[in-house]
């Protein structure tokens, strides 16, 4: 019973860190953000939402895998980590949508990135399934660092 308690913590953490995300980025996304110049490839805030909205619960199941996978002395680096990574996810909206910095929003995701990438190694120690659920979370956070460097280029004020 206690692992679907931490299941239930886990998810209420992730989506509390999305919430965060979304007080920023509802602060400019209807008006700033949408007079940038952008690619034409830029995904629809619609389908934003529901991307981040699935990868917010597999980062709560992949942390809550390696919760569960072990005593805390054997999986605290990845807890760490995950928290860590966890808190720049949220400071990029803060940095992209409500400092409206693209520059240091790009250096950040940068270091996002890397720090999913040590999340995401370090839960394949801890349960391979942990760690492959990451990997649509490090794809699309790649996909946002083009899509922000774009923006950046096309709106180099």
């Amino acid at each position: 019973m206690t692992d679907w308690i931490s299941l239930v913590g886990f998810l209420a953490i992730c989506l509390a860190a999305s919430g965060l995300g979304g007080l920023a980025t509802g602060r400019s996304v209807g008006d700033w953000y949408k007079d940038l110049r952008k690619p034409s490839w830029t995904p629809s805030g619609r389908f934003i939402g529901i991307v981040w909205s699935v990868l917010y619960v597999l980062m709560a199941i992949s942390v809550w895998l390696v919760w569960v996978s072990g005593p805390l002395d054997q999986i605290y680096v990845q807890i760490i980590l995950f928290f860590f990574q966890l808190g720049l996810n949220v400071a990029w909206s803060f940095l992209f949508f409500w400092l409206r910095d693209l520059r240091l929003a790009l250096m950040e995701v940068v270091a996002l990135w890397a720090a999913i990438l040590l999340t995401m190694i370090s839960f394949l120690f801890a349960d391979v399934i942990a760690g492959l659920l990451l990997v649509p979370y490090i794809t699309w956070v790649s996909v946002a660092s083009l899509l922000n460097y774009a923006i950046l280029r096309l709106n180099p004020k």
